[in-house]
């Protein structure tokens, strides 16, 4: 695992374009025509990367609590659904409006349109990332079933009529949502460079293996990333099993979607001979520590995939699923889930390696591998400043340690995307964020209006799934990711 250094020296940093021309002593010879730019008592750092988020999940923060992750999706209908262009839009600008002010530059956004991805709703998405600066990799969320016919038996055990409503949130017929996804990266449109396209055939389960090997195709004929949730939660892990007779990334890598553009998200419940796959094939894991928390999944192993050298990143999840994007909270949490994970203190993740896993391992996850995550000449020029007048800093007795252990975001004072001041003074120099609060504000007025009967009916739907499914967690599988009970 490669780490950052424990020091922070007093240094010079020359931007020219968007890269770093040079890191020097301080008081070093500038070009003449250089704009000078006052860091004194700041810490610069690489923009954090987010490896995991879900940007049409900004305008359902706080819609629920006690949800699984299988609750999660059965409310997907009422949470997200109902969503126009500009309501698209709105989401991601305040995705990574939310991001940059929290000193992250650049993210993997699965992003999900009910019933089928678009040319104009992805495109309204990366608008909403550029409005802000910010680098995304966006791959449009898909599937050809619905969590009702993804966990069997499931839509049999719904009474007759709400069996039919669950029945009428069936997604698009596989070819026309694969269709969709092969026009979106013909006709791509933006700067591949900050903004670019990737596919995400959403879980296994929920996606037929004819619609996964198409998946896997395609992503290989344009050479593009494919990201996938796997292994998420118990009730996933088991579905596998009964599906697949086997793992759900042992199925995955008998159909050949495992390989170095393969990123894992969560990956909670792995068995060591999942680790070794995809070890082996060169996939990557993105780790979402808060959200595994937050619905109850459990904790990763991710010692065991730092061990087996599987390139890790860490993500927040969406904020309908872990409440905010808030990278150093969840770089935060990643080292401190390792606790309990582990009697050998030696083996938790230390704070060093936490911080290389949120800059240097998202870079690599995210295709920027040698681009981004350090402030070194020839890097893409994403720093954030920090105030060392913050309380978080004082003493400043070790600034990586204090970076990970004391460091929620309250100290981000600018940030430079590509070269370009985007925040400074905690404030958007360019972007009206007081505006996307007022519009945001409006589309949720008129989205809880048009969205009463999908909360209706997920409301009635929610004990019967949550039955359901809790069943098939309790039952014993051959790892343990939890502690709230023995069984699990």
């Amino acid at each position: 695992m490669d780490t950052l250094r424990m020091e922070a020296p007093h240094r010079d940093v020359l931007v020219k374009n968007s890269v770093i021309e040079a890191v020097e002593s301080p008081g070093s010879a500038a070009p003449d025509d250089a704009v000078p730019l006052d860091a004194s008592d700041r810490l610069l750092i690489p923009g954090l990367i987010n490896t995991h988020t879900h940007g049409h999940g900004s305008l359902g923060r706080g819609q629920g609590d006690r949800w699984t992750l299988e609750l999660l999706l059965n409310a997907g209908p009422w949470i997200s659904g109902q969503r126009t262009l500009e309501d698209k839009r709105l989401a991601a600008q305040l995705n990574a409006a939310e991001m940059v002010l929290k000193g992250c530059t650049a993210c993997y956004d699965l992003y999900f349109e009910f019933p089928t991805p678009s040319i104009a709703g992805i495109d309204a998405v990366a608008d909403g990332y550029r409005d802000i600066g910010m680098r995304a990799v966006i791959a449009p969320m898909a599937a050809d079933r619905s969590l009702y016919e993804a966990i069997p038996e499931l839509m049999e055990t719904l009474p007759d009529g709400l069996r039919q409503q669950a029945e009428s949130l069936a997604l698009a017929p596989a070819e026309a949502t694969l269709e969709a996804s092969r026009a979106l990266l013909e006709n791509w449109r933006h700067d591949r460079d900050v903004l670019s396209p990737a596919i995400a055939p959403t879980i296994p389960q929920h996606c037929s293996d004819e619609f996964l090997l198409a998946s896997r195709d395609m992503a290989r004929d344009y050479g593009v990333g494919l990201h996938m949730h796997l292994a998420e939660s118990k009730v996933q892990a088991q579905v596998g099993k009964a599906r697949y007779g086997k793992t759900q990334t042992a199925h995955l890598h008998d159909l050949g979607l495992l390989g170095p553009n393969f990123v894992g998200a969560h990956c909670v419940w792995l068995e060591d001979d999942d680790v070794r796959r995809m070890a082996d094939t060169g996939s990557a894991i993105t780790h979402q520590p808060g959200c595994n928390l937050r619905i109850g999944s459990g904790i990763a192993p991710v010692r065991k995939f730092i061990d087996a050298d599987i390139a890790v990143g860490i993500g927040t999840d969406g904020s309908n699923a872990s409440d905010n994007q808030n990278m150093f909270e969840a770089i935060r949490l990643a080292a401190n889930v390792s606790r309990v994970m582990d009697a050998d203190h030696a083996r938790w993740i230390s704070a060093p390696e936490a911080l290389a896993i949120g800059t240097l391992g998202g870079a690599r996850l995210l295709g920027y591998e040698g681009r981004l995550g350090r402030i070194e000449r020839g890097y893409l020029a994403d720093i954030v400043f920090l105030d060392l007048g913050s309380v978080n800093y004082v003493p400043l007795n070790d600034p990586v340690r204090q970076l990970v252990n004391c460091e929620d975001a309250t100290a981000v004072d600018t940030v430079m995307i590509d070269g370009r001041i985007v925040v400074k003074g905690k404030s958007f120099t360019a972007f009206d964020f007081p505006k996307l609060r007022r519009d945001v504000e409006s589309a949720m007025q008129r989205l809880n209006e048009t969205t009463m009967a999908n909360r209706a009916l997920a409301e009635q739907l929610e004990p019967l799934v949550a039955s359901y499914c809790s069943g098939l967690a309790r039952a014993p599988y051959p790892v343990r990711r939890t502690l709230h009970c023995l069984s699990c």
